[in-house]
């Protein structure tokens, strides 16, 4: 249960009202007038205030320090009434700038040495050091108070400033992943839809294939959504005690599986893969896969009737992967210029994984994707390439 600050200061101003009250009874040894009504009521008028110094901390020292050269000018042993002073100052300096509790610690100081002075000027030495020493000290406390607290603040700022970063950046990716997986799965759905049909009445068996493409590639496709909502709610700290068990991530080896698809999508696609295939890390896989993905994705919309070469190679640190396209088919309005959400998303994932991606239209007609990426140490030690 926290406790509110004024409920604090409250217990503070009673403290020390008590405190100086209880050593009022030492006035008369110190060789100092008793207390009588009005020198308790100066007592609780200097200390009570301090129940108000959050609020209004520079208000609250002057009233008390005023309080207190009337209680010195009564005669009263000035000892009794420094506790609150002490506290005012140290308040203002924990939450004023300098400029505004350096002359509030002098006050302090001044109002100290002309209580000196009212007593008789006797030792005054000691009372210039101490004047000069208890409120430095006490305003050093405050003031440090107060960076720690901006350094507090800061540091909360960046805190949320960060989770605002992570936040954006975790929506980014999960963005990244929706596109691929819909653009993708949509394209085939589509271009077999639109097959089935056209030769619907011509062709029942053509259009039975392409159905039957259009249900594998949908299944596919709310398989790998239902993979994003299962990690998902991992992150959350979500569990499902129903739920199976986690299906992989798309990844080299499921590109085959890829490749025909779009292939009875009517593009005519190849795979090469050169090289001795190891183990490669996951994130490394999967953003090959995307990256083959969004690439046929792309000649599926945009360059209808193109023939598409995909190539994955082995290499002693590093794979590379290319979708290369020999542009004879209807080109559409395609961005070649590196625009677009999909070839956007292909750049964040190479970057993230530390790779390289070249992204643009051949010399001789047609359009490439080339990505290379490095391989974890541990992924290069357990395979033996010789494809270098």
């Amino acid at each position: 249960m926290r406790i509110r600050p004024l409920v604090v200061d409250a217990l503070i101003a009673v403290a020390l009202t008590t405190v100086a009250v209880l050593l009022g009874q030492e006035s008369v040894r110190q060789g100092w007038p008793r207390l009588d009504a009005a020198g308790y009521a100066l007592v609780v008028l200097a200390n009570a205030p301090a129940v108000l110094r959050g609020r209004a901390p520079v208000a609250v020292l002057l009233f008390i320090h005023a309080v207190w050269i009337g209680y010195v000018l009564a005669g009263y042993w000035p000892v009794l009434n420094t506790f609150a002073p002490m506290l005012a100052v140290y308040t203002v300096a924990s939450v004023r700038p300098t400029r505004v509790s350096l002359p509030c610690a002098a006050l302090m100081g001044a109002v100290w040495i002309f209580a000196g002075v009212v007593a008789g000027g006797a030792g005054m030495v000691s009372v210039v050091a101490q004047a000069i020493g208890f409120p430095l000290v006490i305003w050093r406390f405050g003031h440090a108070a107060r960076h720690t607290a901006e350094l507090a603040r800061q540091l909360k700022l960046e805190q949320d400033e960060r989770a605002r970063r992570e936040v954006a950046e975790e929506r980014g990716r999960i963005a990244r992943e929706l596109h691929d997986v819909v653009a993708h799965h949509m394209s085939v759905i589509s271009v077999q839809a639109g097959l089935a049909t056209f030769v619907f009445g011509s062709d029942p068996a053509t259009a039975r294939a392409a159905l039957g493409t259009i249900s594998g590639t949908s299944g596919e496709a709310l398989e790998e959504l239902r993979r994003m909502l299962r990690v998902l709610r991992a992150e959350d700290g979500e569990r499902d005690g129903d739920a199976g068990p986690e299906a992989p991530m798309p990844g080299l080896a499921r590109l085959e599986e890829m490749v025909e698809r779009v292939r009875a999508g009517g593009v005519p696609v190849a795979l090469h893969v050169t090289g001795t295939p190891r183990p490669v890390a996951p994130g490394v896989e999967l953003c090959a896969y995307r990256v083959v993905q969004e690439a046929l994705t792309n000649v599926m919309k945009h360059a209808r009737g193109a023939g598409a070469t995909v190539e994955l190679a082995y290499r002693a640190r590093h794979i590379e992967v290319s979708v290369v396209d020999d542009g004879k088919g209807v080109i559409q309005d395609r961005v070649r210029t590196g625009g677009g959400h999909g070839l956007i998303g292909m750049r964040e994932r190479a970057k993230l994984y530390g790779g390289t991606i070249s992204i643009g239209p051949l010399s001789e007609g047609g359009f490439a994707v080339r990505l290379t990426l490095p391989t974890s140490a541990q992924a290069a030690a357990q395979g033996d390439d010789g494809a270098e």
